[in-house]
């Protein structure tokens, strides 16, 4: 059995960098007031950037979370790139959560969309079509659609894209991320429905958020 670890994604590593220089340097200029605000500061960072591995549920017909947090919404709406109505289930994301994007079910990205724009609160309804967000289209082995938004927050300033229209990926595979609070949103695909309620917690690549109705 492989042990359970937790790295740190790479995009975290200018950012642990510079805050540890600079606790470093006010170390030696004997400042302590800021040489605590930086480990401080350096602690966030570590627990920001954090990546653990997560064990991936096999069963067929389900869909696992796209992000860590709490599901605070769930409700019909247009998805972004079909223009479909379909059920939408909401992830918020808080400071303190791990902001590493995994899929949802295993397929093809057949469509990526980034849209630029504004940084609302992640949790208000005007985000959605309002934020910078980045919305992916992923093609399963049944030939369903699935639709997942990347959408910045308040704070957020920076949606990373790991991937590329064509790719194949797993159930589980990381495939972006969200820097500094934020929210996923994932549009299930005509017979699914969630397993989740609004206000439970989840994890990415490891909570199952829908299930197939014929399995």
């Amino acid at each position: 059995m492989k042990p359970a670890s937790c790295s740190i994604t790479p995009e975290g590593y200018p950012c642990i960098f510079l805050t540890s220089l600079c606790t470093l340097a006010f170390a030696m200029l004997g400042c302590a007031v800021m040489t605590v605000i930086c480990l401080i500061l350096v602690w966030f960072s570590l627990n920001f950037f954090r990546d653990p591995e997560r064990v991936v549920p096999t069963e067929p017909g389900i869909a696992v979370s796209p992000a860590d947090g709490r599901i605070v919404k769930i409700e019909r709406r247009t998805d972004p790139i079909s223009s479909e109505q379909r059920l939408c289930v909401c992830i918020f994301m808080n400071v303190f959560n791990v902001h590493v994007n995994r899929m949802p079910v295993t397929g093809r990205i057949s469509a990526i969309q980034y849209h630029a724009g504004k940084f609302f609160n992640a949790s208000l309804d005007k985000a959605s079509t309002d934020n910078e967000r980045c919305g992916y289209q992923v093609t399963d082995a049944d030939g369903r659609t699935w639709t997942f938004v990347q959408i910045a927050g308040l704070v957020a300033r920076r949606i990373v894209c790991r991937v590329d229209v064509d790719d194949e990926l797993a159930r589980g595979q990381r495939f972006g991320m969200i820097r500094f609070g934020s929210r996923v949103d994932l549009y299930l695909p005509d017979g699914y429905i969630p397993t989740v309620s609004v206000g439970d917690k989840v994890l990415a690549g490891q909570s199952v958020v829908a299930r197939s109705l014929t399995e």
